[in-house]
């Protein structure tokens, strides 16, 4: 079996193998940090495991005004647009990262104090959360560009690097600190700094330009309108960590911690998926050739809701790995956490057209309307359900987030591509009523083991006997990445 396997890898184009890797790359990333959670769930008080969530929370909000997440759909609309110049194009927008990163740090130390008082953090709290957005946002940019060029030999090598260094360093220093937050994010920083900065001077040695008119206006342009949606973004993932610390408890943030970053696993495959497809996306974009997206799009849908709704069925296993009897009760959150994932997937079919006709007006306003909805239900919903209410405002909010992107996404194709609409709303609500009807069955079976294997028994048979099509479904995938390339 495994010379099978050898020898099909061995044969199969570079493309195929790029696929490959730059999704192992992913499971790295998240699945060397996931498995080393079991580890800080356990050395870690609920209280302390709240705050250090809170942190990444707050630095999730503070990385959309630092960079303004330019490493996003900027950037790889940018690789896409200025393709012949691609080394130019990254060098610039690292230059571009470091200019804001200096001045946004002039302005922290500036007024430091009303900074610390307002995310209540300490200076090197704060300090070490610039030096983590630089460093991470070096890697997204560096990442981005090897995946186009097909370098998953240098991306792979790099992200193991981080992968492995960082939790056995964090684990390390959290047995010997007494404030144990501190020092899991010092951890962070030292890791990041060894292994990313010298990206940044490859980056700059390929390409040799630091400022470029063109492409920080290209850039700027494009990302200054994005600012409400991606902060949107940000809220609509990290609000609730904050606002349960807030107005229930750090430990209850704690526990809700861990069922998200359980639930947000399943990002490995949204990311990876869309990451290989998204030039090849952008090329049918640019053709005026969307008709061969729809068969795509909803076997991908469908890929991605079975394995959410396989994850979902073993929650109760999960966190019994990941975590203590303490925070046990997280189980309940994983499910409609998970069906949110399956949405934020749909997002990335819709989004791409909006990027590429800089329709920044829909991006925003889409996003900025579910997470405006994803606060006000928490502030409303929280004191008299609990923390688990979180979790299903987030569900809530994500599907009128997809819908709203939908929405858009209709009204860009009728006005730029003839009145072509890639995606049938009747198909794509199908799948998603299957989707969470088997989702919500499955969450009633946590408290009955035995229906729950039968149900599982029954999918993994289904899905067995479909496994030829899977797997020429899933062929299918892997070669529009050479398409996609090829353009």
């Amino acid at each position: 079996m495994l010379y099978r396997w050898l020898s099909k890898y061995n044969s199969a184009s570079e493309y195929a193998k790029a696929s490959i890797w730059f999704m192992l790359c992913m499971f790295l990333q998240k699945g060397i940090s996931t498995i080393s959670t079991p580890i800080f769930t356990r050395i870690l008080t609920t209280d302390e495991y709240g705050q250090f969530s809170v942190f990444n929370s707050w630095m999730s909000i503070v990385t959309v005004f630092v960079t303004l997440s330019i490493f996003n759909g900027v950037f790889t609309s940018g690789l896409v647009r200025f393709e012949k110049n691609r080394d130019v194009f990254a060098s610039s927008m690292q230059g571009l990262l470091l200019t804001m990163m200096l001045g946004w740090g002039i302005v922290y130390f500036l007024f430091c104090d009303f900074w610390n008082r307002l995310f209540t953090m300490s200076t090197t709290e704060m300090t070490a959360m610039f030096v983590l957005i630089w460093t991470s946002s070096i890697f997204s940019l560096w990442g981005a560009k090897q995946r186009v060029l097909l370098h998953y030999k240098k991306l792979v090598a790099v992200t193991l690097a981080t992968s492995i260094c960082t939790p056995i360093l964090g684990i390390f220093m959290v047995l010997h600190a007494d404030d144990k937050v501190l020092a899991r994010i010092l951890s962070m920083v030292i890791v990041n700094a060894m292994v990313y900065i010298w990206l940044f001077g490859a980056d700059m040695k390929s390409g040799k330009i630091f400022f470029s008119s063109q492409y920080w206006r290209y850039a700027l342009v494009m990302a200054v309108p994005l600012i409400p949606h991606y902060l949107s973004a940000v809220l609509l993932g990290s609000a609730d960590r904050i606002m349960i610390a807030d107005i229930i408890s750090e430990s209850a943030a704690g526990i809700y911690s861990l069922g998200y970053a359980v639930s947000q696993l399943m990002t490995i495959f949204n990311t990876s998926l869309l990451q290989s497809m998204e030039p090849w996306v952008y090329k049918k974009i640019k053709n005026n050739d969307i008709k061969p997206l729809e068969g795509i799009a909803y076997f991908s849908m469908v890929l991605i809701a079975l394995l959410n709704i396989l994850f979902i069925a073993f929650a109760p296993e999960i966190v019994t790995i990941f975590a203590p009897v303490e925070y046990y009760d997280a189980i309940w959150i994983i499910p409609p956490v998970a069906m949110s994932v399956y949405f934020t997937f749909l997002y990335g079919f819709f989004g791409c057209f909006e990027f590429y006709y800089r329709k920044t007006y829909f991006i925003s306003l889409a996003t900025v309307i579910g997470a405006g909805l994803n606060i006000l239900l928490n502030y409303i919903l929280l004191n008299p359900f609990g923390y688990l209410a979180a979790a299903y405002t987030t569900l809530f909010c994500y599907i009128i987030f997809a819908v709203a992107h939908y929405i858009f996404m209709n009204r860009i194709c009728k006005d730029k591509l003839d009145g072509v609409v890639p995606y049938s709303s009747k198909r794509i609500i199908y799948i998603s009523l299957g989707f969470m009807t088997l989702c919500f069955g499955l969450l009633c079976t946590y408290d009955h083991f035995i229906l729950r294997y039968a149900i599982i028994g029954i999918l993994l048979l289904l899905m067995w006997m479909k496994r030829k099509h899977l797997q020429r479904e899933v062929a299918k995938l892997v070669s529009i990445r050479k398409e996609g390339k090829a353009g």
